[in-house]
């Protein structure tokens, strides 16, 4: 295994008898990456976690993660990473101190040296003012930073973070994200799923996985450059939003069309198509607001991706 390499994944598969949870993933995240892993509910990304965290045994294929095998060495792997899920999952009685305490505990963190590590993981998460209030006192956002810094207290080289703000507000995500970053760069590899997709904008490196299959990967821009075609954005009348999918959706210049929030996006194949598309709302009696390309975000490109593999 490479020494730049924190995880490196070959052909991993994970099968509950006939059911195929996770088909073939490969992938790869280097030291100092953050590596997001996106994907609908059920699509396998919590099971390819459960996998490399040595919980799950794989039924086929590799998984090595900080130079251990996930199948062969698993009590290891254990040892070398950090996890942290979307459901606070740390002791609701205990103090601040006394949760981060306890983990320092499990993993042999004791003396001078755990008391420094102690401090460190404190003063990251801003939590140093909240040493003795109880975890079940903490708003939303220091309860993420408890659990991150929970996870991180014995120095894991990889991170595993599943859903992490989940429910967060979005200051608390922003500074979430801030101590993500800060660790990437300091050589902490980074494994997060997400259902924001402007967390993802913040990844070194993506994959979507769909129906256990990853559909796509590399680094954001990549992924947006890579959608064939125009996106051209329309914007109508809410009561109308839904005829005009209908037309959107059955016109011959459109590819795909799909709701993106208060508007519609679809996708052509130039921008000469757009006189065609207001012209066929207008035979309908309807009238946009504005019709125009786009650049296209991830969420477009996720959007794009299913759509395809749904008509495939």
């Amino acid at each position: 295994m490479n020494s730049d390499l924190a995880i490196l994944v070959t052909d991993l598969t994970k099968r509950f008898g006939r059911f195929v949870a996770v088909d073939r993933v490969s992938f790869q995240v280097r030291h100092g990456e953050i590596f997001g892993f996106l994907g609908p509910n059920g699509s396998g990304k919590s099971t390819t976690i459960r996998m490399l965290c040595g919980i799950l045994l794989p039924t086929a294929g590799a998984g090595m993660v900080a130079g251990l095998d996930v199948a062969r060495q698993p009590e290891q792997v254990r040892e070398h990473i950090g996890y942290m899920s979307q459901r606070f999952s740390l002791y609701e009685e205990l103090t601040v101190q006394e949760n981060l305490d306890f983990f320092a505990g499990i993993y042999g963190l004791g003396g001078p040296d755990g008391a420094t590590r102690l401090e460190e993981v404190l003063a990251m998460g801003g939590l140093a003012g909240y040493r003795d209030v109880p975890a079940s006192d903490l708003p939303g956002g220091l309860r993420q930073r408890l659990a991150l810094a929970s996870a991180v207290i014995h120095r894991p080289s990889v991170l595993f973070l599943d859903e992490p703000t989940a429910g967060v507000d979005p200051i608390s995500r922003r500074e979430f994200w801030d101590l993500i970053r800060t660790m990437a760069a300091g050589g902490t590899a980074i494994f997060v799923t997400t259902h924001y997709m402007d967390e993802a904008e913040h990844c070194h490196a993506l994959a979507f996985i769909y129906q256990g299959r990853i559909i796509a990967a590399g680094p954001p821009a990549h992924l947006k450059a890579n959608v064939h075609g125009c996106l051209v954005e329309v914007e109508v009348q809410p009561p109308e939003l839904l005829p005009a999918l209908g037309v959107l959706q059955g016109h011959p210049l459109a590819r795909e069309a799909a709701m993106f929030g208060a508007s519609l996006h679809v996708t052509v194949e130039s921008p000469e198509a757009i006189p065609a598309l207001k012209a066929s709302l207008g035979g309908r009696g309807i009238t946009p607001q504005r019709v125009e390309a786009i650049v296209p975000s991830l969420e477009d490109v996720f959007v794009s991706l299913v759509a395809r593999e749904v008509g495939a």
